[in-house]
């Protein structure tokens, strides 16, 4: 047996080896992923056609907004792609976060009960809910009462549980389509399906609402169309194509987005005002490549999950598993591992290479955060990124990725590194 190459540029052969074989079992995996665009891409072309998108509808008014042509086109649009009543897509919302805090606060009312049904939700929405901090008008300030249901060990909901917790008056039902910073499968749609006729059996008028970030076009429906009552999430990932400077959406029943949309504007405006900013054209060309990009993000995923599975790392989901959302997750097991990959991800970036993500407090977060993603669009979760709390067990979130190459370059520095600090041993060529 050779012995190993110590060197740089030896770790980094062994590095790119193991991507490249692992990527090559995978051809099959991946023609699967790219074959599912065509179904996808139809769905958007059919909602184009069918609203008669032309280039008149680029263009927005300046000031209130009212009676925007390109807006009301857009939000069409975004319903049929969404399989919803309506929607309304608004620059205003400046996160996934913002879009489904108007909703949550668009709904409910004081003495109303929200019920969380995937467990404890994502960071960002603890404090907008209640659960964290005080002081800044939180739903339970405003009376709202919270309950929620841990998942059964098997990452599915305990149905039995949320039968019995809704014996009592519900207004509204939470579920969050993605893993978020859990240690879970994501909620699958047809899941999503079973579970609004559930709810809508014991209380038809409870609304079931879905986080649906990281979720859209990932498989062939969407929450509106199973049964869910409304769905929120960003442009800045997977419906913005990768171009979409920011904003999000609102979509579902048509009294529920308007209700949304009073908490972005204010009542008696709704969805009435709001300039698109000229950033149409943008929106919809973003719309237009979502199903490619969620495609490649998708391959991306696979590879990561793939490669650290070689290495001997738990991975969610495995790779070739069932997807209903982007997100990758590494157990590391190490902070320091974390932080390695995060610089490893960012040196590669195209944009901010030069820049070290440091751990550091972020608004919304609970704990400390190291995030690599020098993207195009801030923030953007479409394009190639990865970030982590600080806190046991130390898992990796690596989510987009516009084409696969792009996560094999980052991917090759990232196992490099690890055993450039002796925290990976690179097989060598025969042993993978």
């Amino acid at each position: 047996m050779n012995k190993q190459d110590d060197s740089a540029a030896g770790r980094l052969d062994r590095a790119e080896a193991l991507v490249t074989a692992v990527t090559q079992r995978q051809q099959g995996l991946a023609a699967c992923r790219t074959s599912a665009v065509r179904q996808r891409l139809e769905r958007v072309l059919e909602a184009l056609a069918a609203e008669r998108v032309g280039t008149q509808h680029f263009a927005s008014l300046t000031g209130y907004g009212h009676g925007d042509q390109g807006r009301e086109v857009v939000d069409r649009v975004f319903a049929r792609v969404l399989g919803a009543e309506a929607a309304a897509v608004r620059m205003q919302f400046v996160s996934g976060t913002h879009a489904i805090a108007a909703s949550l606060f668009g709904v409910l009312r004081p003495g109303d009960r929200l019920l969380s049904i995937t467990g404890r939700p994502y960071d960002t929405l603890e404090e907008v809910i209640g659960l964290r901090s005080s002081g800044q008008g939180s739903l339970v300030e405003f009376g709202v009462a919270y309950d929620e249901i841990d998942l059964l060990s098997d990452g599915c909901v305990n149905e039995a549980a949320l039968s019995q917790a809704l014996q009592q008056p519900c207004r509204m039902v939470l579920i969050q389509r993605s893993c978020g910073y859990s240690w879970r499968p994501s909620i699958d749609v047809e899941e999503i399906g079973r579970l609004s006729a559930l709810i809508h059996s014991h209380q038809p008028d409870c609304v079931v609402f879905v986080d649906n970030c990281y979720g859209e076009l990932v498989q062939e429906q969407e929450p509106p169309a199973v049964g869910a009552d409304l769905i929120a999430g960003s442009l800045i990932k997977n419906l913005g194509g990768t171009i979409a400077p920011a904003g999000g959406y609102v979509a579902g029943r048509a009294a529920l987005v308007e209700q949304a949309c009073c908490r972005l504007t204010a009542p008696g405006i709704g969805s009435e005002g709001g300039t698109g900013f000229d950033l149409h054209r943008l929106v919809l060309q973003g719309l237009f490549l979502a199903p490619q990009m969620v495609a490649e993000a998708l391959i991306g995923a696979d590879l990561v999950a793939g490669v650290f599975q070689q290495l001997g790392f738990q991975v969610n989901p495995a790779p070739g598993a069932g997807r209903s959302d982007l997100i990758q997750a590494v157990r590391l097991g190490s902070p320091d591992a974390l932080k390695l990959v995060c610089r490893a991800f960012q040196a590669c970036s195209p944009v901010g290479a030069y820049l070290d993500p440091v751990p550091a407090a972020m608004p919304g977060y609970a704990s400390d955060l190291v995030m690599a993603g020098g993207t195009f669009v801030d923030g953007s979760t479409s394009e190639f990124s990865a970030d982590a709390p600080l806190r046991e067990p130390f898992n990796l979130y690596v989510q987009g990725g516009t084409h696969r190459a792009h996560v094999q370059l980052a991917l090759t520095q990232a196992l490099a590194d690890l055993a450039a600090a002796g925290l990976i041993d690179l097989p060598q060529d025969g042993d993978i």
